[in-house]
């Protein structure tokens, strides 16, 4: 179910980096959400820099490498593990691409499993057993 999109300009530099960038995030996804590889998505999708505005001008013509990105979990996760993966994709950027931390956004959006299709088939009813076990883990004892 995880699921990645890293929003970045269109250049020689960031498509250079998009491979170690995409396996970082998958390991990452993988280590914090113990997700098995194979329900794992991570994506780029390129913007010209005439249409990506940063520090209110266009990249085209501030040169400002200013990346987005957005991640899905299913709701029961914790905020530990979502601040993780926050900070984690933060880093890769900034490792794999050399962005300037404070040039960089991201959000987490949560998603109710009844809300998620696998297969056509919601999560909710998919994943039951895997839903239930990590609610039973974040309940307090």
């Amino acid at each position: 179910m995880p699921v990645v999109n890293f929003h970045l300009i269109d250049t020689p530099a960031n498509r250079a980096g998009v491979k170690p960038l995409l396996e970082g995030a998958c390991a990452l996804y993988a280590e914090v959400l113990g997700a098995p590889l194979d329900r794992i998505r991570c994506f780029v999708t390129f913007h010209d820099p005439d249409t990506f505005l940063a520090g209110g001008a266009l990249c085209s013509e501030n040169g400002q490498n200013a990346p987005f990105f957005d991640f899905i979990v299913l709701d029961g996760r914790s905020l530990e593990q979502r601040h993780r993966l926050l900070a984690g994709f933060t880093d890769l950027l900034v490792e794999q691409l050399g962005v300037e931390r404070d040039f960089i956004r991201g959000c987490c959006r949560r998603v109710p499993p009844e809300d998620w299709a696998i297969g056509g088939v919601p999560a909710s009813e998919k994943r039951k057993a895997e839903i239930e076990a990590r609610a039973r883990q974040a309940a307090p004892s």
